[in-house]
């Protein structure tokens, strides 16, 4: 529901931002204005998705700029395109990374993994399948044999929706999965080059509006409604060498992440800044839900999903791939 009174929730953000900024004082000073951080700038790769809001959110009300943190947003279109320079340490983050993909990275030794906070938790709606308006396909089992775009292949997308296709007694292995990054999936339904795509917000309602598209499944149905889909994450190698950073930067996305949860006016008033949706848009489509802590409980829902897809050669110990901020000294 929507909640148009912001003040309270911007003063409770904000006091939790500034208290958790006086608790982490060590004898180098306050990690305030830079101060006690290993370092004060950190370069983070967002996509142009709701999932990631926080980042922006945090730049926007100053909850970086309290913690004495200077963060760079560096835009991408898919979260994966970004690993290469997080290995490198050219980013030091990346907002709205999908959780199948890095831990899969992670399970490959292609990236140490360690999960600053969550990004996004799967909503009714939030994620869909859309068809043309004359598209015969109706129901999650009229999929079979058809062509569905999804963002990256065999990612948050196509373990979520097989999730939902087998609750329906649809043989997952009968859709044919087509790669096509968000933005040019509009096109490609509308040029028939595919029968649907799997969008996210703010690309499903923009595509609805543009093109009169469809739901033909709700991909945040169960058995998958709640589940953590993408977070901010960075290297253990990072978060090792600037442990303070990383909790400054996790403080920060925490409080971004509460006050989205809590209004969402600032949500909508910020995502126009960063994707092609207009303020209209915006206004009516449908959010995420946005965690303000790090539990193992929640990720191992999609540790367990991956596994029995097959997903996973190895269980990865979430205590070490979650960051948890050292007790101040």
């Amino acid at each position: 529901m929507r909640q148009p009174l912001r003040l309270p929730a911007l003063l409770s953000a904000l006091a939790l931002a500034a208290a958790a900024v006086a608790g982490c004082s060590d004898s180098g000073g306050s990690s305030s204005g830079g101060k006690g951080l290993e370092t004060d700038t950190m370069t983070v790769a967002a996509l142009p998705l709701a999932d990631n809001v926080a980042v922006y959110l945090a730049q926007k009300e100053g909850f970086f700029k309290a913690e004495g943190l200077n963060v760079k947003i560096k835009p991408v279109q898919q979260s994966t395109q970004a690993i290469p320079a997080l290995v490198k340490g050219d980013v030091n983050a990346i907002a709205g990374a999908n959780y199948v993909s890095f831990l899969q990275a992670n399970d490959r030794g292609t990236v140490k993994l360690s999960i600053l906070a969550e990004g996004a938790s799967l909503t009714s709606h939030m994620m869909d399948v859309l068809v043309m308006p004359d598209s015969p396909i109706n129901t999650p089992k009229e999929l079979e044999g058809k062509k569905v775009a999804v963002n990256i292949l065999n990612n948050v997308q196509t373990l979520t929706l097989n999730a939902i296709l087998k609750a329906n007694n649809v043989d997952a292995s009968k859709v044919d999965y087509v790669q096509v990054p968000f933005p040019q999936m509009a096109a490609a339904l509308e040029r028939n080059q595919v029968d649907a795509i799997h969008l996210v917000e703010p690309f499903a309602s923009d595509t609805q509006k543009k093109l009169g598209a469809r739901v033909a499944v709700d991909g945040g149905a169960q058995p998958v409604t709640n589940l953590p889909i993408a977070g901010f994450v960075s290297t253990r190698d990072f978060v090792q060498k600037n442990p303070k950073t990383a909790a400054a930067f996790q403080r920060a996305i925490f409080a971004a992440q509460k006050l989205a949860s809590t209004d969402r006016e600032p949500v909508e008033q910020v995502l126009p800044t960063y994707t092609k949706i207009d303020a209209k848009v915006a206004a009516v489509i449908t959010l995420p839900g946005y965690p303000s802590t790090l539990t193992t409980n929640r990720m191992q829902r999609v540790v367990d999903l991956m596994t029995v897809a097959g997903m996973l050669k190895n269980k990865p110990d979430l205590k070490t791939v979650l960051f948890q901020a050292r007790p101040a000294s």
